[in-house]
């Protein structure tokens, strides 16, 4: 199924539950919001509402070619490495385990059923944190 675009449920009922956003977040959705708004004005009556967030100009759904294109462009204006939506979750684990968020909240944030599939899958331990925790050890033992 890689490269179609599927619309189907969620896999379990927890994953339709309402999570709250970062403040960034919000934001994006505002302008998104206006973005979506405008071009549903400029469509007049070619605008088919899909009720999605990202559309094409006339709101249907995007391709997954399509994005993919988009997103490549878009990062190589930015000058940053371009990265998966897979990449995205695991980047959001990894962010929070630097963050020291409780390991059964970032399960809840990632939606996952199983807590090794959070911690041993997604999140990742960045030098930084592996340095952190080695120089607390160190001072720990030398007292």
């Amino acid at each position: 199924m890689r490269g179609q675009l599927l619309h189907r449920d969620t896999k379990t009922q927890a994953s339709d539950a309402t999570l709250p956003l970062p403040d960034i977040c919000l934001t994006a959705f505002k302008l998104r919001q206006q973005q979506h708004d405008e071009a549903e004005a400029a469509a007049g009556k070619a605008w088919h509402e899909t009720g999605l967030v990202f559309t094409t100009r006339y709101g249907t759904p995007i391709e997954p070619r399509n994005f993919q294109r988009s997103w490549q462009t878009r990062c190589e204006k930015a000058g940053v490495t371009p990265i998966t939506v897979h990449d995205a979750r695991r980047t959001c684990a990894t962010l929070l385990a630097d963050l020291d968020v409780h390991p059964r909240v970032a399960m809840q944030v990632l939606r996952h059923a199983r807590f090794a599939v959070t911690m041993e899958i997604y999140a990742q331990v960045t030098s930084t944190k592996t340095r952190e925790a080695l120089k607390r050890l160190g001072d720990s033992l030398s007292r």
